[in-house]
Formats: structure tokens, sequence, C-alpha cells
């Protein structure tokens, strides 16, 4: 399963529709222990730091930590996440096969950061949606199912690919399987998976 520039740019719309509906950035998020602000801040992070470790190749790099500047609005937070969002795209998409970068859990390819990054864009947008009070909003399934087949290749392919995502994740249940209370992905190539779920 391939997760690419595509999927991101279609992560990304979805979770930025749920951060339109924020008026400002000051809704508490139980889920993240914070406000939608810094999830905002966190995930457009977490998007910059893949596309630099996918640059960097196969040697850890100091990682990247975006800081929110102080006064920054809602805004511009939502610009900036957008942003990133396009520069692991493009990084992705310009990435060939063989590609690699360092992520604490396992040496990733392209399409494993870009599932990555899909994940954080939806699962938070879903945490903000939550507190939001928005009931049932749901990522379209192009981008949950490609991403859930490459980061949990041991979830249930028969599942609706959302709730298993969730669930896999820690953040709901799913009919006939066990809560997760501690979990990981597989962002190394899906060759490269032992075919057990991670310890």
């Amino acid at each position: 399963m391939t997760v690419g520039g595509a999927e991101v740019r279609a992560a990304v719309r979805a979770a930025s529709g749920v951060l339109a509906r924020e008026p400002d950035g000051t809704t508490p998020v139980p889920a993240a222990g914070t406000d939608a602000a810094w999830v905002a801040a966190h995930v457009t992070s977490c998007l910059t730091w893949y596309a630099q470790d996918l640059v960097a190749g196969p040697v850890e790099t100091s990682g990247f930590e975006l800081s929110r500047r102080p006064g920054a609005d809602w805004g511009e937070l939502r610009r900036q996440l957008a942003a990133a969002a396009e520069v692991l795209a493009r990084v992705v998409d310009g990435s060939g096969p063989a590609d690699r970068g360092v992520h604490e859990w396992g040496l990733a390819d392209a399409s494993g950061f870009a599932a990555m990054g899909c994940a954080e864009l939806l699962l938070h947008a879903s945490d903000v949606a939550d507190a939001l009070g928005l009931a049932g909003w749901t990522p379209p399934s192009a981008v949950t199912g490609p991403t859930l087949a490459r980061l949990f290749p041991w979830a249930p392919a028969d599942a609706d690919p959302w709730a298993a995502l969730r669930w896999a994740t820690g953040r709901g249940d799913l009919p006939g399987r066990e809560r997760v209370t501690s979990w990981r992905w597989h962002c190394a190539p899906l060759d490269e998976w032992d075919g057990r779920p991670p310890a």
C-alpha cells in the first residue's frame, strides 16, 4: 500500500475543515491535554520533522520542534499547518523508492512518512472535532484506508478504516477486538514487516 503526496494533501484538507470551525484556537482539547492552537502547532512540527527526516536520509538528525511564535494568531497557525503539509507532500513526491529516513519506530520510506503525516493530521483533527462537539466527524476513506493499511498492516481489513485507525491508536473501540492501550505503527517499508503487531 502506497501513501503519497496526494493523500497528505487530502488529509490536510480534511483537517483544515475541522480547524476552520474552531473560532480562535483556545478550545480545550482533552485528548491532547491542551488547546486547539497547540494541537495545530504540534501537527505542523510533525509534518516538518517528517519531511526533514526523509530528506536527511538514514542518519538520525536532531529533530525539529516548531515553536509557536508568541502572538501568532489562529489564522497564522492554520496557514503554517497547510504549508507544512505541502512541504511534506512535495518531499514525498520527489523522493525515490530507495530513500529512507530515521523515525524512532523504524527506518521509514516516503510512503511511511506520508502515512505518518496523514495519521497526525486526521487523528488530531478528530481530537479537535471531539472537543468542538462535532459528533461523527469522519475523514475521507480514500485517505484513512491507505493510511491504516500502510501503518497498521495487522489491523482488520474488513472493518471501517476510520474506526480501525482510531482503534489501532487507542482512540476508539472496534467490535470483537480488545481495546488498544499501547500502540506503535510500522513506518518501514511493508516488505520488512514480520507479520506480527509490534510488542
